[in-house]
């Protein structure tokens, strides 16, 4: 069953990709018992609502990044997960570029001595707006924030899943002040980490890319750096002897279009099928612990100041 806002679009939609029904009342299809899993692909403010709606119907529960609005949002979600028991997965793409889990296995392992600084880069081109252009991305009501929380949490994931916990953040936000934009376009925020070690993440979508975004780690002794997309470019590269050398990779690191979107949902079938998520797939949990590290790098924005994270309980 396919569940939309809008009748023609969400009809036209099911006959794209061959589904049985539609329905315009998320209720119908949480309470269908056909229906095992939900995926939750709805402005931000309705993450909370629509998951916490399926998740009391005990349905398996894919949701996009940002998993909510709120830190406690984010933490009813995650609670009301735990308690069915049932599978719970963030759309955190990166996660699944053979590149980047090969730079993750590499660092872990000692492969470039002790990391020093952990480096995220993310733009796009998100348009010149008139006001009729305005999407709910743009709107603070809907999306709760700007590029921080769109591409912005998927950095924000990465540098947790290389590198650990964060202890502190501190961030600056930026407005390109196009009509009508009322959340942020470009997103510089610092981390520093229990071991000292820092990172920087740096998000906008004022300017197009004029190279793939990447992910890079310097460490002691030699540097790992990955192309980070949904899959158009997968690679990694390590710093040898005064230059940078490609790594092998398996061969299906590149040929499809988007393969690192497509192991994602597949890693989320496979769960549900199982009853165990992954571990290289992001739960309902890595989704709060982002949250978490947005909701202090918009407070440090505000206050130009460090903000140490809460110890999570």
């Amino acid at each position: 069953m396919l569940c939309g806002r809008d009748a023609e679009r969400t009809k036209a939609l099911a006959v794209e990709f061959g589904v049985g029904s539609v329905t315009l009342d998320p209720a119908e299809l949480c309470a269908d018992n056909d229906v095992d899993a939900v995926t939750i692909c709805t402005p931000n403010n309705m993450h909370g609502r629509h998951a916490l709606l399926a998740l009391a119907h005990g349905k398996h529960v894919f949701c996009e990044k940002p998993l909510a609005l709120t830190v406690d949002e984010a933490t009813a979600m995650v609670a009301a997960a735990r308690k069915r028991n049932v599978v719970h997965q963030v759309g955190f793409t990166f996660r699944h570029l053979l590149g980047v889990q090969e730079l993750q296995r590499r660092v872990s392992k000692g492969d470039i001595g002790e990391p020093v600084v952990l480096r995220v880069h993310h733009q796009y081109f998100d348009g010149v707006k008139d006001r009729e252009d305005i999407r709910w991305q743009h709107r603070l009501d809907a999306a709760g924030g700007g590029v921080l929380r769109d591409s912005g949490s998927h950095l924000l994931d990465l540098a947790r899943v290389i590198l650990g916990p964060v202890e502190a953040v501190k961030a600056e936000l930026g407005c390109g002040g196009r009509p009508g934009v009322e959340t942020d376009d470009i997103a510089t925020v610092r981390l520093r980490y229990e071991t000292g070690v820092r990172a920087e993440c740096f998000a906008s979508r004022l300017v197009a890319a004029t190279q793939p975004n990447y992910v890079e780690v310097l460490g002691t002794r030699s540097a790992l750096h990955a192309h980070i997309s949904r899959g158009g470019f997968d690679t990694l590269r390590r710093f040898d002897k005064g230059a940078w050398h490609d790594v092998r990779l398996p061969h299906d690191a590149s040929g499809e279009k988007f393969p690192a979107l497509h192991r994602m949902m597949h890693s989320f079938v496979d769960a549900c099928l199982e009853g165990q998520l992954d571990k290289s797939a992001a739960s309902f949990d890595d989704g709060l612990a982002v949250q978490r590290i947005i909701d202090a790098a918009e407070r440090a924005a505000r206050t130009r100041e460090w903000v140490t994270l809460p110890t999570p309980s």
